[in-house]
């Protein structure tokens, strides 16, 4: 089928994803978020305003570095990596945080809410709203406040409030509900910065038009040291928002995209967070898209090593992309994304998160298989301090070194 660039529709619709499944109590709340975007967004003062703090708050444009080491042990594609890592705050979690942040700020918010799983959001989320002096409470599973101490720790610092969810899994869908439940009763007053392409219209779009300076970046920075476009680029995936950062600005252009969510322990066991592969239409969130779920509707656990991608769906216009078959998604276990990320250390000096070590293991894989006149572009979404505890246990449990 024919792609369309412009979705979502008035009904905040990709093709047959997305939409608002919400609560009557959240539509005004809804209506008014989209009613203030739009008008934002045709601002220049706020697109200026964006912007400036962008490049001088955040440290925009992030490099495109050329991993030099990589390529020639590999053998094939000459690979890039996207920077966002260099961040500030460590992630591309900022960017979208920024303009939701701002958009509250406009609107008159005083108090701002998230959720977070790996922690990298509710660390932008913490530091926006330590910038732009607003309250702010981050919503958490018990079981990623244990994975996740240092971010947590940073949330605190930077003074906001991190509110444990001991419901469920204890992880980011569980977090997501329980924000979701506190919006209903405080959407007077609190604006809800969510930190994917997930959720109810408009975030879906609202998070990607944030992210999409990543593409844009990227689109410039190629071209200018190779003189032409990849061939191809890579991606992880949870709930999306730096695939979708990435791949937006591409998806006209003869650039093969490839989206990389995590099997946990393998697709073939129940321990896993494949929605795109394993997963079937549903709503979640207030949206609908692919989830995982029994043979009775009712959504199922996901697993991962990675707090980041340890979500049961994902972004609805991630969804309408496979449909379309625009962008190929393909899956990585914990042990393939753990290799990864000890190999990356050790040829480029570079740590990073468990998250964008699931794309870098299928880049991986994937370029000894291309010619070495072809260039393959990986989004690096997050550093690895965060990890780092992670993966020492990991290797103790599994009996190896680094």
């Amino acid at each position: 089928m024919g792609l369309n660039m412009n979705y979502p529709d008035e009904r905040g619709r990709f093709e047959n994803f997305g939409g608002k499944f919400v609560p009557e109590t959240l539509m005004q709340p809804l209506y008014e978020v989209e009613q203030a975007l739009k008008e934002a967004l045709g601002d220049e003062q706020f697109v200026n305003e964006l912007t400036r703090e962008l490049q001088e708050y955040s440290g925009r444009p992030t490099p495109l570095t050329f991993a030099k080491n990589t390529t020639e042990t590999l053998d094939g594609a000459q690979i890039y990596l996207k920077r966002e890592d260099l961040n500030h705050t460590g992630a591309h979690k900022l960017n979208n945080a920024l303009g939701q942040a701002l958009l509250a700020v406009r609107m008159g918010k005083k108090k701002v809410i998230a959720e977070t799983g790996a922690g990298q959001h509710g660390v932008a989320t913490a530091t926006v709203a330590a910038k732009f002096g607003l309250e702010c409470k981050v919503f958490m599973g018990r079981k990623d406040i244990e994975r996740q101490k240092l971010n947590v720790f940073r949330m605190e610092l930077l003074g906001a409030e991190v509110i444990p969810v001991d419901s469920g899994d204890q992880t980011l869908k569980d977090a997501t509900n329980e924000a979701i439940r506190y919006w209903v009763q405080h959407c007077e007053d609190h604006f809800y910065i969510i930190g994917s392409v997930v959720g109810p219209h408009p975030y879906p779009k609202m998070v990607r038009d944030f992210q999409r300076i990543i593409g844009d970046e990227t689109k410039t920075q190629i071209q200018t040291q190779i003189g032409q476009l990849p061939e191809h680029i890579v991606a992880c995936v949870g709930g999306g928002s730096n695939a979708i950062g990435m791949f937006y600005p591409f998806l006209e252009d003869n650039v093969a995209l490839y989206g990389v969510e995590a099997s946990g322990k393998g697709v073939d066991t129940e321990e896993h967070a494949a929605t795109l592969a394993k997963g079937r239409p549903g709503v979640i969130h207030g949206s609908m898209t692919y989830l995982l779920q029994d043979e009775h509707g009712q959504i199922t656990e996901p697993y991962s090593i990675s707090a980041g991608l340890d979500y049961p769906g994902i972004g609805p216009e991630h969804a309408y992309l496979k449909d379309s078959g625009r962008v190929r998604y393909e899956s990585i276990t914990d042990d393939e994304a753990i290799a990864a990320l000890i190999f990356l250390s050790k040829q480029e000096g570079i740590i990073p998160a468990i998250e964008s070590a699931h794309a870098l293991a299928y880049a991986f894989k994937l370029a000894p298989t291309l010619a070495s006149n072809e260039t393959l572009v990986v989004c690096l979404s997050g550093r690895g301090d965060k990890d780092v505890q992670s993966v020492k246990q990991y290797l103790e449990e599994k009996g190896e070194q680094a």
